[in-house]
């Protein structure tokens, strides 16, 4: 029982025994805790121990070969499965760490090498070797311990030296390019004397860690298998295989347009797919890689240099760099965009490499919302999330660094400052790092910069998420509600129409794609606050505007959300907005309520009503019937961007929940145009008949839709180009007489109504009229006591 634990042929599994027949190599592939080195170890002590501690075995002189002196001592020597665990207490070979040897009581040697040395092994004589895999965790300063790997269970996990372990794909490759590299150059992996063979055949070389398990099941599966969630900073090639470096993808569009003087040595990046439908041009495909992996393309003496932003200064601008321009008062002119002009939030959607290649979808935002633009990007390359967060985080950061730009003239003889370099220009007391984006040669020199910050282009601690498998979802229904509004505020965009979303339950966030037509759309917006929308439970009729209705009121179910009342000066101010309408973007009323009293789940009645808010009283209906929508305007339905030159014009449009792809059942489709109706007039008021005798004379009082609330001793702003209405008349619902005026008056002469009208009652109605919308909505009055 003593010497059974040490018995490995009762112990060992089948893929741990050596082959029976006459073999030269025997590689062990397997993943970890497969048992690789108990079974290396147990194979050394076959072959070197005898039948007593003193008796020789069948081999005395062993090389035992790692990637690194120490991977082999840790591993190999002393690891939980090494040599010297493995080996009974009468047996156990005694380390000489001067000489790195082992060495047995029968006198047998093992010696450890590196394979970062193999110098080394060319003089020392083996009767075998055991050596371990080559292999580099994909971790940032991975190579520095390529042996180190992150698992929890394990009591080797550890970061290699002065790593700030992120994941490092681009790392692990490298590592990878340079061994291959290394040991293929006949200098270095010289011809044995011994064999016909190179000293390391690297075409049976064995990189760890190929696994059997299929991508992306694994690591995605973790109900599985449980070390999925050590993928993303582990040994796996699986998913990483097919990657390519930037350099080559750059160099391969570059030949394919014909451009072969180029420089990729200072490019570094790795690309997992790029889908180029159609190559316009070298500029155009290259601009997705640029924007993404930061990197810029200068021409130099007739070569095309492609390099990394860095940041890090290249000279340093002093009085002596400097020329005097005569046209600017200082040397250096230093200047900050407007605040309103920055970019606060920034997008990007991609293909989500670990994720079906699904479309994902990263975003930025300041903090201190200083900065009020959005910067939206689309490119078709395949990225994880964390490259995704990582690429807006850095565009957030250049473009906020951006605003400041400096301009100096700089003399001929400097010429080795060029366009692409960054200078310091602090010896001049203008601390900072500027980029030179422009250079003029005008017998000066003149540049123009933008600031940089090398802390910008450095590894950013942003963890993987790991890989992720789509599972099936019933599709999730969102509601999503597009209503071209009039000014609430006045500080709205006037042609921008609002977007208002919910769900139950709700999914997080909304993902609203669009595009002219049915195909290649891009997102957006991402909608991420869930709106209060619900539906009328009773009908609401038609009541009076200007003043509080007092009728009744109304019962309105929420989808989710709540009511409350409000004081009746708070409701003048704004408070308790509601719009009421059809579903379609343009038919829709304002309301505001000063009483809600709850009646049931999410079901309220309000009351105390004010009609026709903002200039929707042409917009109330004779009955808005039940099942109208109702969505409260209490900041959370939100404005999306639409290019004033798309009004009127139809658009489609693609909507679901943000963590799905736009080609989910779960995503709706949707065509609207929009005409602005921030730009509508309002309806004029007040309209009347006055005067007496045959002729008919109307006046009325213009409505503006721009700070019309400020009560004062003038007229309320025009709010228009100019004033200009359009009367029509209509008898039996047919227009007999159209006019234009320009004042709020008009006389219908006697003449004219017997020439329009005969006997009879009619229609009188007026619309004030937009240079860019066109006419309003309609005041009427309808005259009964014509003859």
């Amino acid at each position: 029982m003593v010497a059974l634990p040490y018995l490995f042929d009762f112990w060992a599994m089948p893929h741990q025994v050596p082959p029976t027949t006459d073999w030269r190599t025997w590689v062990i592939l397997g993943g970890r805790g497969a048992g690789k080195t108990r079974a290396g170890a147990e194979w050394v002590r076959s072959i070197v121990e005898g039948v007593t501690p003193s008796a020789a075995g069948v081999k005395g002189r062993i090389g035992l070969i790692a990637e690194t002196y120490e991977q082999a001592r840790e591993i190999m020597v002393f690891g939980e499965s090494g040599i010297l665990a493995v080996s009974p207490p009468d047996r156990r070979p005694k380390w000489i760490a001067g000489r790195r040897m082992l060495e047995w009581p029968n006198g047998a040697t093992a010696q450890i090498f590196s394979a970062h040395d193999p110098d080394s092994l060319r003089g020392p004589q083996f009767d075998a070797v055991w050596v371990d895999e080559l292999g580099c965790a994909a971790i940032e300063k991975g190579t520095n311990q390529p042996n180190k790997f992150l698992d929890p269970k394990s009591s080797e996990s550890q970061i290699p030296h002065y790593s700030n372990g992120m994941r490092d794909d681009f790392m692990q490759m490298q590592y990878l390019r340079a061994m291959i590299g290394f040991y293929g150059n006949a200098g270095n992996n010289p011809t044995s004397v011994e064999y016909d063979g190179r000293m390391v055949d690297i075409s049976r070389a064995h990189v760890w860690a190929w696994d059997a398990r299929p991508f992306p099941f694994f690591p995605a599966t973790t109900s599985l298998w449980s070390d999925g969630g050590n993928y993303a900073r582990g040994h796996w090639l699986n998913g990483r295989a097919s990657s390519r470096t930037l350099a080559d993808v750059v160099t391969d569009i570059c030949a394919r347009s014909g451009v072969t003087r180029i420089d990729v040595s200072r490019l570094y990046g790795l690309v997992r797919g790029y889908s180029v439908d159609d190559i316009a041009s070298a500029r155009s495909a290259l601009q997705p890689l640029m924007v993404t992996y930061g990197f810029d393309a200068i021409e130099r003496n007739g070569v095309l240099i492609f390099e990394n932003r860095t940041g890090i200064p290249d000279h340093q601008i002093t009085d002596d760099t400097l020329a005097l321009d005569p046209e600017r008062d200082t040397p250096i002119t230093l200047s900050r965009a407007p605040e309103a002009e920055g970019t606060g939030r920034v997008q990007l959607g991609y293909i989500d490499a670990e994720a079906d290649y699904e479309s994902g979808v990263s975003e930025a935002i300041q903090p201190d919302e200083r900065a009020y633009g959005v910067a939206r990007s689309e490119v078709p390359l395949a990225l994880t999330r964390g490259e995704g967060a990582r690429t807006v985080s850095r565009w957030l950061q250049e473009a906020r660094l951006a605003t400041d730009t400096a301009q100096f003239a700089l003399p001929p003889s400097q010429n080795a400052i060029r366009v692409g370099d960054v200078v310091d220009l602090s010896a001049r007391d203008h601390s900072g790092l500027y980029r030179i984006d422009r250079m003029e040669e005008s017998g000066l020199r003149m540049a123009e910069a933008s600031r940089v910050d090398p802390e910008v282009y450095l590894p950013q601690k942003l963890y993987e998420e790991g890989a992720t498998l789509t599972p099936y979802v019933g599709p999730t229904p969102v509601e999503v509600l597009f209503m071209d509004l009039p000014l609430l505020t006045g500080d709205e965009d006037p042609y921008a129409p609002y977007v208002a979303t919910s769900a139950r339950p709700w999914p997080g966030s909304v993902a609203l794609y669009s595009s002219s037509t049915d195909n290649n759309y891009v997102l957006q917006e991402v909608l991420r606050r869930r709106a209060v929308i619900g539906r009328l439970e009773t009908p609401l009729l038609r009541g009076p505007t200007s003043v509080w209705d007092r009728q009744a009121g109304v019962e309105v179910k929420l989808l989710s959300g709540s009511l409350s009342s409000a004081e009746q000066a708070a409701v003048l101010s704004g408070a308790n907005t509601l719009a009421i309408g059809d579903g379609t973007p343009n038919l829709w009323e304002i309301v505001q309520f000063a009483q809600a009293d709850p009646t049931g789940t999410r079901q309220y009645e309000i009351s105390q009503l004010l009609r026709g808010q903002a200039g929707t009283s042409g917009m109330i209906q004779d009955t808005w019937p039940a099942g109208s929508f109702v969505v409260v305007m209490n900041g959370r339905p939100e404005q999306i961007t639409v290019p004033s030159a798309s009004r009127g014009l139809d658009r489609h449009y693609r909507y679901g929940p943000a963590k799905q792809a736009v080609s989910s059942a779960s995503f709706k489709y949707a065509v609207h145009a929009f005409q602005g109706n921030g730009y509508r007039p309002y309806p004029v008021v007040h309209l009347r008949k006055s005067g007496v005798g045959a002729a008919h004379h109307f006046q009325w009082v213009r409505a503006t839709r721009i700070d019309g609330d400020l009560w004062g001793p003038t007229e309320v702003p025009l709010g228009e180009v100019s004033e200009i209405y359009q009367i029509t008349i209509r008898q039996n619902g047919t227009i007999v007489r159209q006019e234009m005026v320009t004042n709020a008056l008009w006389t219908y002469a006697a003449a004219d109504q017997q020439n329009d009208l005969g006997a009879g009652p009619y229609q009188m109605t007026v619309t004030q009229i937009s240079d860019r919308y066109g006419t309003g909505a309609e005041a009427s009055l309808s005259i009964v006591d014509h003859a």
